[in-house]
C-alpha cells in the first residue's frame, strides 16, 4: 500500500511538472505566433451587433462604480476601426453576425483587445452558442505566477496562455478553433450564432479570483481601477461563416406574420395573413431542408435549438422568414 501510494505521488508530481513545462504560441510577430492581424485575408466577416453587461472598475471596491469607457456599437466591425468598449471586472460582451461562424478547417474566428504592447494583456474568456441561450466555453489553460499578483501594469508572459483572449497585442486577433467544442450536446458548431466574451478577473484573491480549465488561478494586471478596466473588446472577426444570403429576399408582401417567434422545441408555428399556403418549409443554417408541411398554416418545430429559415410558398409568390427555436 505504502508503494502504491508512492507511485501515485510521483505519478502526480510528473503530471503536474508536465503541465508546467508546457508552452504555448508566442506574441504576435514572433515564429510559432497564431495571432492573427485584422487585415488578414482569412477574414471574411466581422460581427455586426454587440451586446454589453458592464462590470464594475473595481470588484473589490463596488463603490467606485462600473467601467464607462466606450458604448456597444465600438466593437462591430473591423478591429482597430470603430474603437473598444471596456468590460470591467468580471463584465461580458455578446457578438452577433450576418451570418453563422461554422467549423471548418483549422480556425474559425479571432477576438480582438487593444494592448498597446506585447505583455500587458487583459484577458478573458470566450464562449459560443448557436441558439442564443446555451453557451459553451473554450477550454483555457493560464501557466502564470498563482503566487504573486500582477499589478495593474505589470507584465504577462503570452507563452503562458492559451484559449484566452487578450493574448495579443492590438490590431492582433487571438483566434479559436470550433472543433475544440465539436461534440458538445446542445451546441451546433456548423451553426454559431453568438460569441461571448467574459472579462477575466486578474484578482488572485480566493473570494475574486477566476479560474481555467484546469482550476489555475488566472493571473493578469489587477486592480484596474479606471472607466476603462477589464478586457477592452475591440471587434470579433470571422474566418468560417455560412451564407445564408439567399434567404433574405422576399417575394411576397410584408404582411405575413410567423409567430411565435422564438418557438419552443415541440411547438406549433403559425403563420397568418397570407390566403392560401400551398407549402412550409424550415431549413437550417447550412441550407439544408429540415421540416416540410404541405397546405397548411401550421408546422411543428421539431428539430434541434437554433436559428432557422421558414420558406413560405404561396402560388407563384415566397416569403423567408427567419426563426428561433428555443
Amino acid at each position: 500500500m505504502r508503494f502504491c501510494n508512492t507511485l501515485l505521488i510521483l505519478f502526480a508530481l510528473y503530471w503536474t511538472t508536465l503541465i508546467h513545462a508546457q508552452s504555448y504560441a508566442p506574441p504576435a510577430g514572433q515564429t510559432g505566433s497564431t495571432a492573427l492581424f485584422k487585415d488578414s485575408s482569412a477574414f471574411v466577416n466581422w460581427a455586426v451587433s454587440c451586446t454589453v453587461h458592464r462590470g464594475f472598475q473595481d470588484i473589490s471596491n463596488t463603490a467606485l462604480g462600473l467601467v464607462t469607457f466606450g458604448d456597444s456599437s465600438m466593437a462591430n466591425g473591423k478591429a482597430m476601426a470603430n474603437g473598444i468598449v471596456s468590460l470591467g471586472d468580471g463584465g461580458w460582451a455578446i457578438c452577433t453576425f450576418a451570418n453563422p461562424i461554422k467549423n471548418d478547417a483549422g480556425n474559425d474566428f479571432a477576438v480582438f483587445e487593444n494592448s498597446f504592447d506585447d505583455t500587458f494583456l487583459e484577458l478573458a474568456f470566450v464562449e459560443v452558442s448557436s441558439d442564443g441561450v446555451n453557451f459553451f466555453r473554450f477550454p483555457a489553460h493560464s501557466l502564470s505566477d498563482t503566487l504573486n499578483q500582477t499589478g495593474p501594469f505589470g507584465a504577462t508572459d503570452a507563452t503562458k496562455l492559451n484559449n484566452l483572449a487578450g493574448k495579443y497585442r492590438g490590431g492582433y486577433g487571438t483566434p479559436f478553433d470550433l472543433q475544440e467544442l465539436a461534440n458538445r450536446p446542445g451546441l451546433n458548431v456548423n451553426a454559431v450564432t453568438h460569441v461571448k466574451i467574459v472579462d477575466v478577473v486578474g484578482s488572485l484573491t480566493k473570494s475574486f479570483a477566476m479560474r481555467d480549465s484546469y482550476g489555475n488561478k488566472i493571473n493578469d494586471p489587477w486592480p484596474s481601477p479606471f472607466s476603462s478596466g477589464g478586457f477592452d473588446l475591440d471587434a470579433v472577426g470571422v474566418i468560417h461563416e455560412t451564407k445564408i444570403t439567399a434567404f433574405h429576399k422576399n417575394t411576397l408582401p410584408e404582411k405575413a406574420i410567423v409567430f411565435p417567434n422564438p418557438v419552443e422545441q415541440n411547438s406549433f408555428i403559425n403563420v397568418t395573413q397570407i390566403k392560401e399556403i400551398d407549402q412550409l418549409e424550415i431549413y437550417n443554417a447550412s441550407g439544408e431542408l429540415v421540416l416540410s408541411k404541405s397546405h397548411t398554416p401550421f408546422i411543428r418545430a421539431q428539430a434541434e435549438k437554433g436559428v432557422y429559415i421558414l420558406k413560405i410558398y404561396s402560388g407563384e409568390e415566397i416569403v423567408l422568414r427567419k426563426i428561433v427555436i428555443l
